[in-house]
């Protein structure tokens, strides 16, 4: 079974909720799935074994939050190249932080991304529960 790791960085719980229901959508499409908070990822070797990986971030002030761009400084040393990806994230306003996050997986880490970025204002969203498990379910069929 192919594994795929989400990590995220949150900082109203939003973008991990987001999280959860990509993994849901990841799960329905056959994938095994885990979650980890971006603080909690120590070095690359913590990147090692997955089959395909999501990056997530909220939007703070324009920004994503610090713990995504150090666990990106990481990334990139994990040889991710070719590997299939993705990027989410929630915002209040502006929502910057889930294209810039999937532009540096894409171009710089040259990863098989999926589809666009999703963003979202919150996980409480109309609409939020399949798009956000119909992103999981795109992202499972191009692990495939």
């Amino acid at each position: 079974m192919s594994k795929a790791l989400i990590v995220y960085a949150t900082r109203s719980n939003q973008t991990l909720k987001i999280a959860e229901l990509i993994a849901e959508g990841l799960r329905m499409g056959g994938m095994e799935v885990e979650l980890k908070n971006a603080s909690d990822i120590k070095g690359p070797e913590a990147l090692g074994g997955y089959d395909a990986y999501l990056f997530g971030s909220a939007t703070y002030h324009g920004e994503m939050m610090p713990s995504m761009k150090q666990l990106l400084f990481l990334a990139e040393k994990a040889d991710l190249e070719g590997k299939c990806g993705g990027s989410f994230g929630s915002f209040g306003w502006s929502g910057e932080a889930p294209p810039r996050i999937y532009e540096t997986m894409k171009h710089i880490f040259k990863m098989n991304m999926a589809g666009d970025c999703l963003r979202l204002k919150t996980a409480l969203l109309d609409g939020a529960v399949p798009m956000a498990q119909g992103y999981g379910k795109d992202l499972a069929k191009l692990a495939e």
